[in-house]
């Protein structure tokens, strides 16, 4: 499970730029699948065949992009001017590696030194207007010629196991639900299941709505990575989650409430097999979940996340036990529902 997650968060996936992930994936699963397909929107769907005959009535879900840039205009100088995709905070920008477009292309987030800067620029949050990516080109003709308006830029992380059984690397959110579905994928099925990695989802969820409304479930599970704040700054009530104290069993955040009949089992499943879980403490964010359940006659959605650290920055860190306990609790899921 670790190695699968640390191979996926090593890719490069901005959203509407998922390839490499979705290639990685298809290579894993097909041998496994009875059929894989890749949708108009980029989403891949697998089906497997279990031991018992549902057709489609379940659906597994995680989403395979990361947030990260695109280049939107080229200086003078040969340095590049960008815009985020989904949801960076830019205090967490500067400095930082990144590749540019499909050449992989080297690149750092700079900003004017600190020895140029007035006591007042100091005080505050640079712009992103403020902030550009140096690629070492000499000149615009030059960049021009390595780089085209609209590449994306994926953040360069190192993945490294560290402390007490942590993972530090990017694109935890949501490489985490991806790896927990591939590892279930190569397990024999009590019932038949429908897996869908989605694209698109830190912009606005937009590859889950197309691929619900195609395979039609009656029950969905959502995979995902979760806001944790186990911060020593923070109050107890607005730390949301803690990595390392289980999965998150999610009933409510930004975009949906989870049903309730389907968050009961995910808590008995736990209880019964002596697995750690938690709530969210503090509401925040969303996930495909919002998308699914609202598609056609409506969709009935539960959830299970990993609490990561540091959501949505260039590194990201998990609970590499909560990971596997996610994968040991979706498996509980599956069972479950076959036997309903």
């Amino acid at each position: 499970m670790i190695e699968t997650l640390k191979t996926l968060c090593n890719l490069s996936g901005v959203s509407s730029r998922e390839e490499q992930v979705r290639d990685y994936i298809r290579r894993r699963v097909e041998p496994h699948a009875d059929s894989v397909r890749t949708d108009s929107l980029g989403n891949l769907i697998v089906f497997k065949r279990g031991a018992k005959s549902a057709g489609s009535r379940l659906m597994l879900c995680a989403h395979m992009d990361e947030v990260g840039l695109m280049v939107k205009s080229v200086t003078e100088e040969g340095y590049l001017k960008f815009g985020c995709v989904g949801g960076i905070d830019r205090r967490v920008l500067l400095g930082k590696r990144v590749t540019v477009g499909e050449r992989g292309l080297p690149g750092v987030i700079g900003l004017k030194a600190i020895h140029l800067t007035t006591q007042e620029e100091r005080k505050k949050v640079p712009k992103l207007t403020d902030l550009y990516i140096d690629i070492g080109a000499k000149g615009k003709a030059e960049a021009e010629a390595l780089v085209e308006l609209g590449d994306v830029c994926t953040f360069v992380s190192d993945t490294v196991e560290f402390g007490s059984g942590m993972l530090k690397a990017k694109a935890i959110d949501d490489r985490v639900g991806c790896a927990v579905l591939v590892k279930l994928l190569e397990e024999p099925l009590p019932m038949d299941c429908t897996f869908v990695f989605t694209v698109m989802e830190e912009v606005g969820t937009r590859g889950a709505f197309g691929a619900a409304f195609s395979v039609t479930p009656e029950v969905a599970l959502v995979l995902e990575g979760t806001t944790a704040a186990d911060l020593p700054a923070l109050e107890p009530e607005r730390q949301v989650c803690w990595a390392g104290k289980g999965p998150v069993l999610s009933w409510m955040d930004g975009g949906t409430i989870y049903d309730r009949e389907l968050f009961e089992l995910l808590r008995r499943l736990a209880e019964e097999n002596g697995l750690p879980w938690q709530m969210k403490h503090y509401l925040s964010g969303g996930t495909d979940g919002k998308a699914i359940q609202r598609t056609k006659a409506g969709v009935r959605v539960a959830g299970i996340s990993a609490a990561v650290r540091y959501l949505h920055a260039p590194s990201s860190v998990c609970s590499i036990s909560d990971a596997e306990q996610m994968l040991t609790l979706a498996r509980l899921f599956v069972q479950a529902i076959a036997e309903r």
